[in-house]
């Protein structure tokens, strides 16, 4: 297929859940999720490639040469954040597709019928927006989460998984297809492709990712009535615990850590009453384990003496732990021999940010390839790559995934990575 039919697709597909300012809202297993769920069926079932749906709501796009084979998975996520940007997700996904569709026609005009059948998959609720923890539907498949406790995961309104997934007819029955190797091709979310002028980067680790789930308990009392030194207020507490979260980077080298906020809700939410509970989540990042783990400890011990100073109750727990993964050098190495036969510059680069690769890469050798962000802006309604640095990721993925097909990655073991 063309490059113009693939970003006619791409275009389209941005129009599902539009937002005022050129963003997207598909949340997972909402009405918008389903909508850009049933056109990837669609475009499927256009070229008569049968689509699994398995029990946590992911979707298989199957192309197969050889009954019986195995297959290299190729794809990422369609869902997005509240508010977030157009390319997050859903490119990788109509990347995948198009990518499969060109390899299905090469092969029909008589090249070399791959040695593995191929799976284009759409994860579910790889963002986390909704139902926490993100990369859920990847990590199920992968046997890092367990299937029956993310299936009771609820989001804000007490709505399950399970239930939501049944509300918009995506939780299946259909069996997995198994793995021989992953690719997936996403937009950097950072500035460094940009900022040098190269337009593919071949991912070569996961930065080390925490996040403490942090439960403020004061007492709940009258905004006009209750004195200032008699107030418990937990959301002041919680402010504190906010600032420390975001100012405990400084205590580390430069660009070595982030942290951040982004999760915060409060009891019971009403303008004259001083609130008693605040529930926020902290995300603590780095490129090594050890400045993830002193930050860790040194917010522990800050956040404490704020409990004290407000004489209420904090409690902190650690929850969804995501080492540092480290991908194939073979896979590098093949990244950088397609960028050479595209004529492309390339370079290897640290993701920060979690992708459905990195639960992938533990149970197979995969593939991750990112191209330019403007601005470095993700998870935003400004969020923007251009049609041109789109279109030359379409062609690295597409070669990527043959070489995949014809089995360049074979052997790669566990211990290897």
């Amino acid at each position: 297929m063309s490059s113009e039919a693939f970003l006619t697709d791409f275009h389209e597909v941005a129009r599902i859940g539009a937002t005022p300012a050129g963003g997207v809202e598909r949340q997972a297993a909402t009405p918008e999720d389903r909508e850009v769920r049933d056109w990837f069926a669609a475009f499927a079932a256009r070229r008569g490639w049968p689509v699994r749906v398995d029990s946590i709501g992911n979707m298989f796009a199957l192309v197969e040469w050889r009954p019986g084979a195995d297959f290299v998975l190729v794809g990422s996520h369609m869902d997005s954040q509240p508010l977030g940007g157009r390319f997050d997700g859903a490119y990788g996904v109509i990347a995948a597709l198009h990518a499969a569709d060109r390899i299905a026609t090469r092969v029909a005009q008589g090249a070399p019928p791959p040695e593995h059948n191929l799976a284009v998959v759409n994860w579910f609720n790889e963002e986390g927006s909704r139902f926490a923890p993100s990369i859920m539907g990847s990590s199920v498949f992968a046997g890092l989460m367990d299937e029956q406790e993310m299936l009771q995961v609820t989001d804000r309104d007490g709505v399950t998984v399970a239930e939501a997934l049944d509300a918009i007819g995506y939780r299946g029955t259909d069996e997995r297809p198994t793995p021989v190797a992953y690719a997936e091709i996403h937009i950097e979310q950072g500035p460094v492709l940009e900022r040098e002028g190269i337009p593919l980067g071949a991912v070569d680790c996961s930065w080390y990712t925490q996040k403490l789930d942090v439960e403020v308990l004061g007492e709940q009392s009258h905004t006009g009535a209750t004195a200032m030194a008699d107030r418990r207020d937990a959301l002041v507490a919680a402010s504190e615990v906010v600032l420390l979260v975001h100012d405990v980077t400084e205590e580390f080298e430069p660009e070595s850590m982030v942290s951040s906020v982004g999760y915060l809700t409060l009891e019971p939410n009403s303008p004259i009453v001083v609130p008693r509970r605040v529930h926020l989540v902290a995300d603590l990042r780095a490129n090594r384990p050890e400045i993830v783990q002193q930050a860790r400890d040194l917010l522990l011990e800050r956040i404490a003496e704020v409990a004290r100073k407000r004489d209420l109750t904090i409690d902190v727990r650690d929850f969804d732990v995501r080492p540092v993964q480290r991908f194939p050098e073979e896979g590098l190495e093949l990244s950088e021999k397609v960028a050479a036969e595209l004529g492309a510059g390339i370079r290897r680069i640290n993701t920060m940010a979690g992708h459905d690769s990195v639960a992938m890469n533990r149970i197979v050798p995969s593939v991750m390839l990112f191209v330019p962000s403007v601005d470095g802006v993700s998870h935003c309604e400004r969020e923007f790559t251009t049609d041109e640095q789109m279109v030359v990721g379409v062609d690295a993925l597409t070669e990527a995934t043959w070489k995949l097909l014809h089995g360049e990655l074979d052997g790669v073991r566990e211990e290897q990575r």
